[in-house]
């Protein structure tokens, strides 16, 4: 199935009324490779119990930045183990103490050199994992009111690389997900930090 820029606003509008299952399963069936991403952060586990319950092979991806809570790395563990998750962690080339000695620690929104910071933990390893497993199908649990960037998106959008992202949780809000949450006796995680973020409204770059 060819979707394009021309003809998306289309295939969008078709899929407005479909359940989250109904658009992943609609997107399974045009999909050869598709990827599910996760940070492992508040509501991942909405996005991966959806994706994983259609396609239980599915390749999940993970950005690792090396600078993740120790909550979060136990989330992932029991996830990854409960889900039954084809788990596939991509880490930066460089150590957390390499970038700490060369930056001074984090880099701040404003300095220069948060730019390659944000290169080095987050967009190469993305770009590393894109490589690896040629997507063409991608799906996020990007959601409207995230940013203002995801505002101007919808239920399906395309990277500039062409890949189809599908956000099946799209018009979601925090307490339908977190009822969903609940109906399928998974646990949440708050105590998420992603250090190129920064502010929680600013976008890391991935989606960009």
């Amino acid at each position: 199935m060819n979707i394009t820029k021309e003809n998306i606003a289309e295939f969008n509008k078709a899929l407005e009324s479909k359940t989250p299952t109904e658009i992943v399963k609609w997107a399974i069936n045009i999909a050869i490779r598709p990827i599910v991403t996760t940070n492992f952060g508040p509501y991942s586990a909405s996005i991966l119990k959806l994706v994983s319950s259609v396609k239980s092979d599915i390749d999940v991806i993970w950005c690792d930045t090396g600078y993740n809570t120790s909550y979060t790395y136990l989330y992932a563990e029991q996830l990854k183990k409960n889900l039954s998750l084809q788990l596939h962690t991509y880490t930066p080339l460089q150590t957390a103490s390499q970038r700490d000695t060369l930056f001074n620690g984090i880099p701040q929104m404003d300095d220069p050199k948060h730019i390659l910071f944000t290169e080095q933990v987050k967009l190469e390893p993305f770009r590393r994992a894109l490589k690896e497993h040629q997507p063409d199908v991608w799906f996020t649990n990007i959601r409207k009111g995230q940013t203002a960037w995801r505002d101007s998106l919808d239920i399906l959008s395309l990277s500039k690389d062409g890949i189809l992202k599908v956000s099946p949780f799209y018009r979601w809000t925090d307490q339908q997900l977190g009822n969903f949450l609940s109906k399928n006796n998974l646990q949440n995680e708050t105590r998420y930090f992603d250090p190129t973020k920064v502010l929680q409204n600013r976008e890391c770059g991935l989606h960009l």
